[in-house]
């Protein structure tokens, strides 16, 4: 067994967080990666009743709770230059930025733009100087809207420093938006309308910036980049995946390294099966993607991406008792967090001695976040690659 193989194969609770007093679904969540003070890494998880919540990630005991939002919120991220700082974004048509240092205090910027701008997905660039937010479909046009978060916290401006947007290049609710881990300039979004698109933000117009259009054939839920790479991956609400190579644009290799119509057929799972896929993680050393999906009772698979298909690696079981909707991965320590509809945070380490609590209850009420759903729309492709 390869040493990255072995790293998921002997991932153990490490930690899970209390019993939630108000149990309250999990749907978003990151970790600090600048340097902080030993044993006071923080874990922000966003939750279906508005708050984002604050964890220490050695104990994932509640630190604290920010509250301020009046919608759903679509994603948190830490600065990537400064730990003190927390972005939170949500449908009510603002970002949020909160100081980690004073849990439960009001947010020190709020970034807005048109009060019609409903935010379903965000993003902030490595170097902390763009932030992004796409939005749903408004009449007949979906937006990226981006804001200059240094002239923002210089002016301590309420509504951020607008810089503009992009209302061309989809046509459907914006489910993704994702910068590059490592080049501050290149831009993923992803779309309801089924199309991933990459822009370098540093061209003058929107029309110069899309580098290229992918086609998925069907509803984006999830892109990202593998790693440092110019790989990217998508899944779609239908459980579909695809790897292309942004790298083979001026070649004439195909730059599609994989596509999946439905992962819940073609990925064999002994013993157990595949209800939908979660998220996808970069392993730096081994550099290969593994995809995360799960079982609606809890289980999650960690899969290998291979040339021929997604490979199952390994599961991790006795956890979580309801659908899993979040998961970062931890590329130092090689730990993963994840949190889902049973209102539970686990901690997994590789070889960490398992706790011996008890599995929780499925929650039985009703998630206080309804995803949309809508029909793809086969009759629109705009593809240029």
């Amino acid at each position: 067994m390869e040493d990255f193989e072995k790293q998921f194969a002997t991932l153990s609770i490490a930690k899970r967080s209390k019993s939630a007093e108000d149990p309250t679904y999990m749907l978003h969540v990151d970790c600090q990666t600048t340097a902080v003070e030993p044993g006071s890494q923080a874990v922000a998880v966003a939750c279906s009743n508005l708050s984002v919540c604050l964890y220490n990630k050695q104990t994932l005991r509640q630190t604290g709770q920010y509250l301020g939002h009046s919608g759903p919120i679509c994603g948190v991220r830490f600065s990537q230059t400064s730990g003190n700082l927390l972005y939170s974004a949500s449908s009510d048509g603002t970002i949020r930025c909160w100081d980690v240092r004073t849990p439960g205090a009001s947010a020190v910027h709020i970034f807005k733009s048109h009060p019609s701008h409903v935010f379903t997905s965000f993003d902030i660039n490595c170097e902390d100087q763009i932030i992004c937010a796409g939005t749903d479909k408004v009449l007949e046009d979906s937006y990226m809207v981006f804001w200059d978060v240094r002239a923002s916290r210089k002016e301590c401006a309420p509504g951020g420093s607008l810089l503009g947007v992009y209302s061309e290049s989809h046509n459907d609710d914006i489910t993704q938006i994702c910068f590059h881990p490592s080049n501050k300039n290149f831009l993923l979004s992803g779309s309801v309308d089924g199309l991933v698109n990459v822009f370098d933000v540093a061209k003058d117009t929107e029309d110069s910036a899309l580098l290229a259009t992918c086609n998925l054939d069907s509803s984006v839920s999830f892109t990202n980049w593998a790693g440092e790479t110019y790989q990217i991956y998508c899944l779609s609400h239908d459980e579909a995946f695809a790897l292309w190579d942004l790298a083979q644009l001026d070649t004439e290799e195909t730059i599609t390294l994989l596509k999946i119509e439905d992962a819940r057929e073609s990925t064999k799972i002994p013993g157990s099966h595949l209800d939908y896929l979660i998220g996808g993680l970069y392993h730096e050393q081994a550099k290969k993607l593994v995809i995360v999906g799960g079982t609606n009772t809890g289980k999650i698979h960690l899969l290998e991406c291979c040339k021929d298909g997604l490979k199952h690696m390994c599961s991790l079981e006795n956890a979580h008792s309801s659908v899993v909707r979040c998961l970062h991965w931890d590329t130092q320590d090689h730990s993963l967090l994840t949190g889902g509809e049973d209102a539970q945070l686990f901690l997994w380490r590789p070889g960490a001695v398992e706790l011996s609590v008890s599995k929780k209850e499925s929650l039985k009420s009703p998630s206080s976040v309804q995803q949309q759903t809508r029909v793809h729309n086969k009759m629109f492709s705009k593809k240029r690659i």
